[in-house]
């Protein structure tokens, strides 16, 4: 069996070559363009104003664009090979074309030999196939640079390296210092194991300053994160392992509840992969430790390294109406948008930021991101409950606050709040789900010095719609936010086709935080992009003169009852109001001459009754016009949900069609 090519071993796609080839060729020497003579007459300033026109060496072609030296040279020359003659190349070669600097004079052509990327390493790289016209767009606005989160980290360790990196309730805050040390220390254990740059290291951690030490070990080593809900078991963590094709877990210690060192133990018997288990506990026969790495290593064997555009995660959608799909991002995809939007939520050295985010969540990654580039402490939440989250706020005294609106709905029912004054909360950002206006007014008014407001996206996409602090209160309030820097967003027919302001269709963006598809699977490739190069999100949003959205649903929720299609999520957030409902869905059932009719699920507040006719009567009491109704209305317990908090209307579906069956 032949062995891996040289562009194989240097980790370059074809979509590498495609999306970077034709920038490296502009920016090296083949196309100059100079006037006067500089060099003559030793007019230095002007020298250095003419040099990118003049051409680049390939490492400052590197260093500009997030790539390897080495791959950098590799794309030129094969540019060059694909572009000139044959005589004239090898001319150019013999004149110093190939060859130009000493850097690249000097450079070891045994570099080459050396197997960097595994094959499971370059199959998740090939998923990365940013569009030319994007990368190139991306590159010569400054949105995509060569900086990956070890350039931040290690800034803030060398600037400030006694301040505080991680705070959480009950433990000793870690410095920038300390985190970078404790971060070189497992990435180059991990390299001993035997993991190298582009494998997939899966991580199942509350958020605790352990799980950020070891995102950053992964992130220094290059390796791809990938994230499992603590909610998941073997049956939920196997088939992400098996396509992730993850070569190491991280897990949390054994307790009287579960035993995730032993779940993953026995599923690294049927994983031809998994070869490494890691607790955050104490040791036992075959599970390393966590502790054991950081004592153990040694930073002086720690491997180059990453570039920007290498896979940094691989997160998996939580999906609610289908199975979970692999979504990689780049170091430049993954930190285009919070380096963007740093300016907007104001964030700098001495504030401090609070998630209530799970870092098991593009949100939560996003808000660590935030912190980190701003050079802030980071206070993760380990776990949400009213009362944790309000112990939080206490201890830390946080000055921004990321949260899902559940969070608040959920805090603003209890009293922990009552009483208590928030003079360092500057900002609240909403996201994770659609977030009602009335909560976030509810909020602001306990703000004495904050405002709140939204973020929204997607584990494809991060940040790309951003309420603005500076705003009015009903902007902030009854509208999203517009396209955050460096974002486009419109909205379209189910055609593709652009509508005028305020009118409903899907939302569609696109920009330097959103992903290229999704990583080996090619049925949801099909049709996730415009033929212009939008993402089709699949949610319904009307967007104002002035660029403001608001969404309205999504499409696989309309129900097509008799040809009338009906968006369902302006009732359900009416019917969430009601007396005696702590939550409603309503999703489509299937009916032999309407096509499909409405039924709404709600769970009941403890004690509480509701009938159908009941229901409708208060609908229509708040001026919902018939058509709009339910038609069935079933009870039940709890509401099925994401690790992220999202109804699974699946879920509801196939409990409605199997009391339908059993009736």
């Amino acid at each position: 069996m032949a062995g891996p090519t040289r562009r194989e071993r240097l980790g370059i796609t074809p979509e590498m070559i495609e999306a970077f080839g034709p920038i490296i060729f502009d920016l090296s020497l083949n196309v100059q363009d100079r006037s006067g003579d500089p060099v003559r007459l030793l007019d230095f300033a002007e020298i250095e104003r003419q040099r990118a026109a003049a051409g680049l060496a390939d490492h400052e072609i590197a260093a500009r664009l997030g790539l390897a030296p080495d791959q950098v040279t590799f794309i030129r020359v094969l540019l060059e090979q694909r572009r000139f003659k044959p005589e004239r190349y090898y001319r150019l070669f013999q004149l110093g074309g190939g060859r130009r600097f000493r850097t690249e004079r000097d450079m070891e052509r045994d570099r080459y030999n050396e197997p960097q990327f595994g094959s499971d390493a370059l199959a998740i790289r090939n998923a990365l196939r940013f569009r030319p016209e994007h990368v190139q767009r991306h590159i010569e606005s400054g949105q995509w640079t060569a900086d990956t989160l070890t350039t931040w980290l290690e800034h803030w360790a060398r600037q400030s390296a006694d301040a505080t990196a991680i705070a959480a309730t009950g433990r000793a805050p870690v410095s920038f210092a300390a985190v970078l040390d404790q971060a070189e220390r497992v990435a180059a254990a991990l390299a001993a194991l035997g993991i190298r740059r582009g494998d997939v290291i899966a991580v199942q951690l509350p958020s605790t300053p352990e799980f950020l030490i070891v995102y950053y070990a992964i992130a220094r080593l290059g390796a791809v994160l990938t994230t499992l809900h603590m909610a998941y078991g073997a049956a939920e963590a196997e088939p992400i392992l098996r396509h992730a094709r993850a070569r190491a877990v991280f897990c949390a210690a054994a307790s009287d509840k579960s035993d995730p060192p032993g779940v993953f133990t026995a599923l690294g018997e049927r994983l031809p992969h998994l070869r490494h288990v890691i607790s955050v506990g104490p040791a036992r026969p075959g599970v390393l430790t966590l502790e054991t790495l950081i004592s153990g290593s040694d930073r002086t064997a720690l491997p180059a390294p990453p570039f920007a555009t290498d896979v940094a995660i691989m997160c998996y959608t939580s999906g609610t109406s289908a199975a979970p799909k692999a979504v990689p991002h780049s170091f430049q995809s993954l930190l285009a948008n919070p380096r963007q939007c740093l300016p907007i939520f104001g964030v700098k050295p001495g504030d401090r930021v609070l998630s209530a985010a799970p870092l098991s969540h593009a949100f939560g990654l996003y808000v660590v991101h935030v912190a980190l580039m701003g050079g802030a402490t980071f206070i993760p939440l380990p776990a949400f409950s009213p009362s944790a989250l309000a112990q939080a706020l206490h201890d830390h005294r946080p000055t921004h606050l990321f949260i899902a609106p559940a969070h608040i709905a959920a805090l603003l029912k209890t009293e922990v709040l009552e009483g208590r004054r928030f003079e360092d909360l500057r900002q609240v950002i909403f996201s994770g789900s659609y977030c009602p206006p009335a909560l976030k007014r509810a909020l602001e008014e306990k703000l004495i010095n904050g405002c709140a407001f939204e973020l929204w996206g997607m584990t494809e996409t991060f940040a790309v719609l951003l309420g603005d602090p500076r705003e009015a209160a009903s902007a902030r309030h009854d509208w999203i936010g517009r396209p955050t820097p460096g974002s486009e967003a419109r909205i379209a027919d189910l055609e593709g086709k652009p509508l005028p302001p305020n009118t409903e269709g899907e939302l569609q963006v696109r920009g330097c935080s959103v992903f290229a598809g999704y990583f080996d699977n090619e049925a949801a490739n099909s049709g996730i992009f415009s033929d212009d190069g939008w993402l089709r999100t699949g949610d319904l949003a009307v967007m104002s003169e002035t660029g403001h959205v608001r969404m309205t649903g999504r499409i696989k929720d309309i129900i097509n009852r008799g040809g009338v299609k009906l968006n369902p999520s302006d009732i359900e957030a009416l019917i969430d109001q009601h007396e005696a409902v702590v939550q409603s869905a309503i999703v489509p059932m299937p009916d032999s001459i309407l096509g499909e009719r409405a039924c709404c699920c709600i769970v009941l507040k403890p004690g509480q009754t509701l009938s159908l006719d009941a229901l409708c009567a208060w609908l229509q009491r708040n001026g919902v016009a018939k058509m709009k109704w339910p038609e069935r209305l079933v009870s039940i317990a709890e509401m099925p949900m994401t690790p992220t908090r999202k109804i699974i209307k699946g879920a509801l579906i196939k409990l409605i069609a199997d009391q339908e069956v059993q009736s």
